[in-house]
């Protein structure tokens, strides 16, 4: 396998120079797969694509662009003004640095929802289904583009009709229904703005979104069934806009009906959707805006301070997130895919949403959660659809690992799978052959993604007619992009070692700024390496010998043990490949001798004999296994056996709630849990081991 025989998928100037720090590279991964050939023979792209867009990115992205529908095109591809000194101080005494801004397809006008839905119908394939809907409870509906095209209309004619214009911010805490996507379509066809909220999020974590944004509107739900129970919602939503005076309406789905009774009320500010938007005319004349038109804001998920609410424009955004979506996910029209995200984190966003609705896909669209009322719901899910592409969390492949130790049976047919893709967390090279041997039945590419949620699309991964795979590794840039890992200085590390991941320049799914906080914009992402132009979120990653990209979580997770900066990702990876372990989340803690331990928090695949003996045979066991993989250094002092992590609805373990509970510190913002029992549930078991 030649990897170099195209030097334009490597970063520019890929000369290294001494480094000042790095993140070490403990493990090694030397399977590779070459993409099946009869995949490769028809994919949409080809090798030849990095050497077309390093030739000439703007035109690569301009290419882009004409894949969808403008009313009006653009007169300049792209401008920007990055963060230059202003030659002022800022309140820390340090150089002040002016604002960055960008701009793609200057002058160009759209209408998203447009390119979304109306110009399949135009072209004569409305009757190509768009949605394949199945409920938690069972309930199914199959919504193809004409009959999506038509709803969308009824809700922008409603939203009118409530008072929203463009410019105008829409809230939606919504679980995942077809009401779900058509009303995000049509607040953007309006020009609005939407912000869309998990709909197991807390009052408090809608109050301050619906505050932040300054919602004229939000729509929410009577209630969403959850693990085949009916929870109410709207007592919820109701408290997170108490006294609020911005706020006009408040919208209503009616979801659970009678099996969430008394439900409150109140009159001239709410409404029930099948009033607003059942009788409403369900044709819409639509109007154009300009590429730059914001089209939606998204909350970081808060870990460590208040969430930060990235912004999104249209133009760019949408351009990126469609050719991302056709390009990684190699869409053929007889494909059927299944994006498992929640519709209100990015992935859903720009693979749910935008990406897959402008390239004319039909999707599944599935409420509820994996295992009801049973453990193989995906897999049945997958049988009934024909799903051929499954793209979901590393999160759930290892819950699947513990759920399936013995390999998925043979209940349901997968034999229609053959493209599958991850994103969320770095995969487990363990947990990635297990996905491919069990869901990919051996031979389906993995496109294993690298982004987040202020890069809008993916920056790194395979293209999988053309990608040699390795296990656990995100691969390349993708074309037109260039990314670099690079020490503490910016200065590039060779191959073989770690540090930060950063992006050079512009790309047109960027965000543009953080919603009415530019500076904070600045700060965050481009501050670090102004000098330099980088792009730089907080992730950290390493190269390879052959220059493949691993990302290694989080800088913040980094462990320093005696001066050996550790990745928490590399760790947990080895702790996963034993076969009594199914997931793990490892923190540095606090140590007198060393700076920093290494704890790790342990769900093991199989039941723990309930004694102290036996539990210091397991630890003692992982710690060993630890030791073969990638050495005593990383050798974990506590080994803590828990049922559960506490991750995001986005399947992200948050990583620094362990540490705080070890450390006995204060818990941080935990309203992005998915549960938020669950720290509790480890402090118990923290404070018994002691």
């Amino acid at each position: 396998m030649v990897l170099r025989e195209n030097n334009d998928r490597w970063p520019r100037n890929c000369s290294v120079q001494p480094v000042t720090e790095t993140i070490e590279n403990l493990s090694r991964e030397t399977r590779v797969f070459p993409p099946p050939a009869d995949f490769a023979a028809t994919a949409n792209v080809d090798g030849s694509e990095w050497a077309r867009a390093a030739r000439d990115p703007l035109a690569f992205w301009e290419r882009q662009a004409d894949r969808l529908d403008w009313a009006e095109r653009w007169h300049t591809a792209h401008t920007w003004s990055p963060a230059r000194p202003t030659g002022g101080t800022d309140a820390a005494g340090e150089p002040e640095l002016s604002i960055p801004s960008a701009e793609w397809f200057v002058g160009g006008m759209l209408n998203v929802a447009v390119n979304c839905v109306d110009r399949h119908v135009v072209a004569g394939r409305g009757d190509r289904v768009a949605i394949n809907f199945e409920g938690e409870l069972g309930d199914r509906e199959v919504i193809t583009y004409a009959d999506l095209q038509k709803r969308v209309a009824q809700a922008a004619n409603a939203l009118t009709a409530l008072g929203i214009v463009e410019g105008d911010r829409v809230v939606v805490y919504l679980p995942v229904i077809p009401e779900s996507i058509v009303i995000t379509l049509a607040i953007a066809r309006l020009g609005a703005i939407h912000s869309l909220v998990f709909g197991g999020f807390s009052a408090e974590a809608l109050r301050f979104r619906v505050e932040d944004t300054g919602a004229k509107l939000l729509v929410t739900s009577d209630g969403q069934f959850r693990r085949g129970k009916a929870v109410a919602v709207k007592s919820q939503a109701d408290a997170a806009v108490a006294g609020n005076t911005i706020l006009e309406h408040v919208l209503v789905v009616r979801r659970t009906g009678e099996a969430t009774p008394g439900i409150p009320w109140t009159e001239g500010r709410d409404v029930w959707w099948h009033d607003a938007v059942g009788s409403a005319a369900d044709v819409h004349e639509p109007q154009f805006f300009d590429s730059e038109t914001p089209l939606f804001i998204i909350y970081t998920s808060g870990t460590t301070g208040t969430p930060k609410g990235v912004v999104h424009t249209s133009g760019g955004y949408l351009t990126q997130a469609s050719w991302s979506h056709w390009a990684i996910f190699d869409a053929q029209d007889n494909d059927v895919y299944w994006c498992t995200a929640d519709l209100a984190w990015v992935t859903a966003h720009t693979y749910v949403l935008y990406g897959p609705f402008s390239n004319g896909a039909t999707s599944v669209l599935y409420e509820g959660t994996p295992n009801t009322p049973h453990t193989g719901r995906h897999f049945e899910i997958i049988e009934r659809y024909g799903v051929t592409t499954y793209y979901t969390a590393p999160t759930l492949i290892r819950t699947f690992m513990t759920w399936f130790p013995d390999g998925l049976p043979a209940t349901w047919d997968r034999s229609s799978i053959r493209l599958l893709g991850t994103v969320g967390e770095s995969i487990n090279p363990a947990a990635w052959i297990w996905f491919r041997e069990n869901v990919g039945r051996g031979d389906a590419p993995i496109v294993d993604t690298w982004w987040q949620s202020e890069t809008g699309a993916a920056i790194v991964a395979p293209l999988p007619g053309v990608t040699h795979l390795k296990p656990g590794s995100a691969t390349l840039a993708l074309p037109g992009l260039v990314v670099r890992i690079v020490d503490e200085a910016g200065v590039q590390v060779p191959f073989g070692s770690g540090g930060y991941i950063v992006i050079e320049g512009t790309w047109p799914a960027m965000a543009r700024t953080i919603w009415r906080n530019p500076e904070r914009y600045r700060d965050s992402y481009w501050k670090k390496y102004a000098s330099r132009g980088y792009f730089f979120a907080g992730d950290g990653a390493k190269y390879d010998d052959d220059g493949y990209i691993w990302l290694l979580g989080r800088i913040d997770d980094v462990i320093n043990v005696s001066g050996h900066r550790l990745s928490t990702i590399e760790i947990e990876s080895a702790l996963v490949s034993h076969p009594l372990v199914g997931e793990a989340g490892v923190v540095g803690v606090a140590d007198a001798t060393t700076g920093q331990a290494i704890a790790a928090f342990v769900i093991p695949s199989v039941t723990i004999a309930d004694d102290p003996a036996a539990a210091r045979g397991f630890e003692a066991a992982l710690r060993a296994h630890v030791t073969h993989e990638i050495g005593a250094i990383a050798k974990p002092r506590d080994i803590v056996i828990v049922p559960d992590l506490p991750k995001t609805r986005s399947g992200k373990i948050m990583r620094r709630l362990l540490g705080d509970i070890v450390d006995g510190r204060e818990l941080g913002d935990t309203t992005s849990l998915q549960d938020d029992s669950v720290p509790r549930l480890i402090a118990e078991i923290v404070r018994d081991r002691r």
